[in-house]
């Protein structure tokens, strides 16, 4: 086949079976992209369509940036690919010493995998690792929330909490629990970031403490701002109060940082944004800018320490994967972490987030079945009501009319998410939220 000739889609749509994807209904009317650059995806009639999703909240610095693709088209012609298990090449040194520079406090180590999912699944087994090297091997429950997202391995499925999601796979890990989520429309409705109230919510956890025995507890695991569970910010004072429960009680705290990680918030990650140091952070997806797959996990240095005592040439954490740390996307993520500093794309979120909240609220004014809207940083969350017997519907035809008018959004049940590329300005805000406004007056 030429190359022309893969840019073109095939007449026959059968042998790939799409991730997370209705496929009968989607190979009936498929839609392609086939290129993309800046803000933009292009289809292959030509159409240009504006990213309000960075692809799948990940391609934080645009689509197809120069120093990126070339980084990565240098290295595939260098090293293509060498193993991490007792072996090593330097890039993945340089990145991970150039991450350290802009984590949070207190942590100086990364452990490298290659997507979120990996990356929640390598944390989880970190914090039970940790708990077993202090002596302390009887704390083996696990804690997610409701509503949150944590991938798709089975141990981030098993704290996840979106019921569709878990639902074919059956009881998944033993000795999980669920915080109660933070969405409250009665008294939070229509808030401007981080809401009022919902403190409260964080107390479930002493009463769920209380019924599971708080020593037999690793870790709490939580999304600083839910993701796909519908753009949830954390109400005030919330992730600080979990934060004092679990020290108080000896449990790690994960913040899981997929989403949040690398600028969503205007600071390389959530926990600064938000000024609440967790034990563990995880990421991926603006990790590499999407180019390539790439996780990781933030080590704070007590968790470090605790787990590399004993000889030297003991294995200090018996996890891996073949591609942790591949050649290909350590060049991606080094060029995507200077593109991030040289551009001042983490200070962009910050000038123009104000700009971002009061467009993505301005949706309110298209009638009342805007039921809420939520932002932080460059997040948002449109929520429709739903209509009567047809849950879902009207936020999937108000996607579509976007679709049809130029500007690509996703809806989640009645919700419309919003995560654009850092890259957006304040017309291309106001292109997105108008557009959402006259889908949602169409209905």
């Amino acid at each position: 086949m030429t190359q022309a000739s893969l840019e073109i889609p095939p007449n026959d749509l059968e042998a790939y079976w799409m991730p997370m994807t209705a496929n009968r209904r989607f190979k009936a009317t498929p839609e392609f992209f086939v290129e993309a650059r800046g803000m933009h995806y292009k289809t292959p009639e030509g159409r240009t369509l504006l990213d309000a999703i960075a692809g799948l909240w990940c391609v934080n610095a645009g689509h197809c940036h120069p120093k990126i693709t070339e980084a990565i088209r240098h290295q595939a012609g260098k090293l293509d690919y060498a193993s991490s298990f007792s072996l090593g090449h330097p890039l993945a040194f340089h990145y991970t010493n150039q991450l350290m520079a802009i984590a949070p406090q207190g942590f100086d180590h990364v452990f490298l995998a290659g997507s979120g999912s990996e990356a929640v699944d390598t944390a989880l087994k970190m914090a039970l690792a940790y708990h077993r090297a202090r002596g302390e091997g009887h704390r083996q429950r696990l804690i997610g929330r409701q509503r949150s997202y944590h991938g798709m391995g089975f141990g981030g499925l098993s704290v996840s909490g979106i019921g569709w999601q878990r639902a074919q796979f059956g009881v998944l890990l033993p000795g999980v629990s669920h915080l109660p989520h933070t969405h409250d429309l009665a008294r939070n409705a229509f808030s401007k970031g981080q809401p009022e109230h919902g403190i409260d919510f964080a107390d479930a956890l002493e009463s769920l403490l209380a019924a599971v025995d708080p020593s037999t507890v690793a870790a709490v695991i939580v999304e600083p701002v839910a993701g796909a569970g519908g753009v949830l910010p954390p109400p005030k004072g919330y992730l600080e109060r979990l934060r004092e429960i679990t020290r108080k009680h000896g449990i790690l705290l994960i913040f899981d940082e997929v989403v949040t990680g690398f600028g969503r918030l205007g600071a390389p990650f959530a926990a600064q944004a938000l000024s609440v140091t967790p034990d563990l952070i995880t990421c991926a997806k603006g990790m590499s800018n999407g180019a390539v797959p790439m996780g990781g996990v933030l080590v704070h240095h007590h968790v470090h320490d605790a787990m590399s005592k004993g000889p030297e040439a003991t294995v200090e954490f018996a996890h891996g994967y073949t591609y942790s740390g591949h050649p290909l996307a350590c060049a991606a993520a080094l060029a995507t972490l200077d593109v991030y500093q040289e551009e001042g794309i983490f200070e962009n979120v910050a000038r123009i987030a104000g700009k971002w909240e009061a467009a993505i609220h301005d949706i309110r004014n298209a009638g009342g079945i805007v039921r809420d809207i939520r932002n932080l940083g460059l997040l948002g969350a449109v929520e429709i009501e739903a209509a009567p017997d047809a849950p879902g519907q009207r936020a999937r035809t108000v996607a579509n009319h976007c679709l049809q008018n130029g500007v690509f959004v996703r809806a989640l049940g009645d919700t419309l998410i919003l995560s654009p590329p850092l890259i957006i300005n304040e017309e291309q805000i106001g292109q997105i939220a108008e557009t959402i406004k006259k889908g949602v007056q169409s209905l």
